[in-house]
């Protein structure tokens, strides 16, 4: 582009928006963030913002949008949330001494995987930026949170893991290397970068992409950890959906587990709340560390007194980010300090168990850090340090000195006024000041002729005149020259005070990781409290064996009792056949047998009586499906897809719920395709099972399957009524109540009546088979 046909603001722009194409740039103007050209069409249309114009550059009118400065944080995170990116361009020159443009660079730039600040991130879940590369029949996967500093990398060849893994982190930016295969399904806003970007690894990658968005070091970042899956219980997408974990099926996060058992007072904590429930560890040493935490804080009088000091606590794993990325404001630093103050006495709070001193040991004495937070900022600074007020008195005797120069002047002001009044003779003559006009001497326009010929007019009012004199004007620059020099000072101080902070960086992140656990183990108290949870146990023994267990979400939300129930699966009993009416209570059994299991690896008690679980190193389900329109399959598609993924990787050690297999087909071929996945399960892979069906055909795989047993739900038709028990029984059930359930939905009598007809004859014509 030839740069010379535009104006000089222009010419900067276009050298500065050419090394930025894929963002868009907000340039800054004043108290606005301007947009110009394309950018300023696509976020008047994005944003609901106005499209104007702006004169003219290279003879044609500018498009241009804009949002205020003080406002661009809702706009921002609108832009973020859908995937697009924001370089965030500042003045960094002095207008009064620039000449031509105001000198001006991009800071930083903001994309959905990479943004630390407050106002643009989900407050309940990781920020996760991933890279991929794919060379030598392996791939390398790399993810990163920078918002806290965690850092993994992992290796593998399998492509499956590799996407159970990948949907379980739900990066919202993924950086590809070429090699990446284009039919690959990837979550998050996807960037294709060179392959030597990836030179040595995935991590690299990652790195140089936080280097080039944040255009700082950030020291915060930890060295990557060596991601482990079988470290974990796995859970695929489908899972997570079907089980409810941290969403419902409707997309919400009501009537989920996380919405049951999340009650923690801080956003740290909250965060690794979630990570638990997608992450439940394997390490059984982890897991009854955790039960030994949760029981002390039972036994604990003071453990309410503790949630309610974890509540004053603000999230300072986020702040403790942007310090590291010098994008901290001063709102962040007197929440780290309000932070501070509370540790000592949250040290002395917690009770003594093993895993809790653990934790307790790892928070240093930070007594020193705080007394220079409180030397450094003023009780109550001002939100941003732009206009100044958050620097303290006697941090800084040059700053003192100028603010004193340029505060106390109200004794010169009137000692001013009174000898202008003496020697002019305007009874109506004051000595005044305001931010826009500066100083000046005002009187009434009716005394206009009396006014001195060495006064400078400055303003014309209704009612009176305001002028400036030599003396005042000389004043006057004193004192602005004064406050200029006190707030470019007081920055110099704030960025002082930052780099002070970040030698304590790593220091104040473990800090943040023990208060998230603390708050984690003390939530998991409270519930256990509250929802009457009891501690399970653990074997090396395979089987799942639950007494009186309770789906946690059902009966939190339910107004009746909720009706528990047994449940045994062991070396003897592998496989059970679940039969019954819909609404009988098949999936709420089935469902909460997997959260009790999640629960349990999580290091949570549990809604049962008792639990004792063997190892169990997956969770599979297949419960429920709708066509996938966009994907172009149809609901046995769906269906007999997921089957095929639970067939192919399920393992002795798995948990396998199926609810109705072959729904969508013929009878015959859903009837046979149940039959023999069953016995498949049962005989080959020889996992626990759970086969919930209203095929009764299949309840006699138990007189050919050694592992195999019925159980069923029963109900009770009362006249036109039926009442489910919600009550597990031995053996199959001996009737079908679907025109039953049928009625209690509202089905027209009518349509009850032919189809109640329509039965009897089908069951006829079998009966002579």
């Amino acid at each position: 582009m030839d740069l010379s046909a535009h104006t000089p603001m222009m010419q900067q722009y276009f050298t500065i928006k050419a090394k930025h194409q894929e963002s868009l740039l907000f340039y800054r103007m004043g108290d606005f963030y301007e947009l110009f050209y394309d950018d300023a069409i696509r976020a008047a249309q994005l944003l609901g913002i106005t499209l104007t114009q702006r004169g003219q550059s290279a003879g044609k009118p500018i498009p241009m949008a804009g949002v205020p400065y003080h406002a661009a944080e809702s706009y921002l995170a609108k832009l973020i949330k859908l995937g697009f990116s924001v370089a965030i361009c500042e003045q960094i020159g002095d207008p009064k001494t620039s000449k031509g443009p105001v000198e001006r660079k991009v800071v930083r730039i903001l994309t959905p995987g990479t943004v630390t600040d407050e106002a643009l991130m989900d407050d309940h879940h990781a920020h996760y930026c991933a890279a991929l590369h794919f060379d030598s029949q392996q791939w390398h996967l790399a993810f990163l949170d920078l918002a806290s500093g965690e850092f993994y990398s992992w290796k593998t060849t399998d492509q499956t893991e590799l996407q159970l893994e990948l949907e379980r982190f739900n990066p919202k930016e993924m950086l590809i290397s070429t090699k990446v295969p284009k039919h690959f399904s990837l979550p998050g806003i996807t960037q294709q970068k060179p392959d030597d970007w990836f030179v040595p690894d995935a991590t690299h990658a990652l790195l140089r992409y936080i280097k080039e968005t944040q255009i700082t070091e950030a020291v915060h970042i930890h060295a990557p950890k060596e991601y482990i899956p079988q470290h974990y219980l796995r859970l695929d997408k489908t899972t997570q959906q079907n089980l409810e974990l941290l969403e419902n099926l409707r997309g919400g996060t009501d009537n989920t587990l996380i919405d049951v058992l999340d009650k923690t007072a801080t956003r740290m904590g909250g965060r690794l709340l979630r990570r638990w429930v997608i992450h439940p560890v394997l390490d059984i040493q982890i897991i009854e560390a955790r039960q030994g935490a949760i029981k002390a804080l039972l036994d604990h009088s003071k453990t309410p007194a503790l949630h309610q000091l974890l509540r004053q606590i603000s999230d300072i794993e986020r702040i403790i980010a942007r310090i590291s990325l010098k994008s901290a404001r001063p709102r962040d630093l007197v929440q780290l300090r309000a932070a501070l103050t509370i540790i000592p006495e949250l040290k002395t709070l917690l009770p003594h168990s093993n895993h809790l001193v653990e934790l307790n040991n790892k928070i240093t004495d930070f007594t020193t850090l705080h007394a220079y937070l409180e030397g450094a900022l003023l009780p109550e600074p001002a939100a941003i340090l732009r206009d100044g007020g958050v620097i303290n008195h006697g941090f800084n005797e040059q700053l003192d000195e100028l603010r004193a120069l340029s505060c106390d002047h109200s004794d010169y002001l009137l000692k001013l006024e009174q000898q202008e009044k003496q020697a002019t003779g305007l009874s109506t003559l004051k000595v005044g000041y305001n931010r826009i006009h500066g100083f000046y001497i005002e009187t009434s326009r009716n005394q206009g002729a009396q006014i001195p010929a060495h006064y400078q007019r400055r303003q014309t009012l209704k009612n009176v005149e305001r002028f400036i004199s030599a003396e005042l004007k000389q004043f006057e620059d004193k004192i602005l020259s004064s406050q200029s020099r006190a707030l470019q000072l007081e920055k110099t101080c704030y960025e002082q005070i930052i780099n002070h902070l970040i030698g304590f960086v790593h220091h104040l992140q473990q800090l943040a990781k023990a208060i998230a656990e603390i708050d984690v183990l003390v939530n998991l108290a409270e519930r256990a409290q509250s929802l009457h949870l009891q501690c399970p146990e653990f074997s090396t023994e395979a089987g799942i064996y639950i007494e009186q267990g309770r789906h946690p979400v059902v009966e939190h939300n339910g107004s009746k009792p909720f009706i528990a129930n047994d449940l045994t699966l062991n070396t003897t009993q592998r496989l059970l056949i679940i039969t019954g009416p819909n609404m009988g209570g098949k999936s709420t059994y089935m469902r909460q047998t997997a959260l009790i299991v999640i629960m349990a690896y999580m290091g949570s008690f549990v809604p049962a009586q008792f639990a004792r679980l063997g190892p169990i190193d997956r969770i599979f389900t297949r419960i429920g499906s709708a066509d996938d329109l966009a994907g172009g399959q149809s609901t046995f598609m769906v269906e007999m897809s997921q089957l095929a993924e639970i067939l192919k990787h399920a393992s002795e050690k798995s948990l396998i719920l199926v609810d109705e297999i072959g729904r969508g087909t013929s009878t015959f071929d859903g009837l046979s395709l149940a039959f023999a996945s069953a016995s498949y399960i049962c005989t080959h892979i020889n996992a626990l099972c759970l086969f919930a069906t209203h095929y009764f055909e299949l309840t006699q795989l138990s007189d050919t399957l050694t592992h195999c047993n019925n159980v069923h739900f029963d109900a009770i038709e009362h006249g036109n009524e039926i009442i489910f028990l919600h009550q597990v029984k031995k053996g199959a059930a001996n009737k079908s109540y679907g025109l039953s359930v049928a009625r209690l939905a509202g089905i027209p009598h009518e349509v009850i009546e032919i189809a109640q007809n329509k039965l009897s004859e089908l069951e006829e014509s079998l009966s002579h088979v």
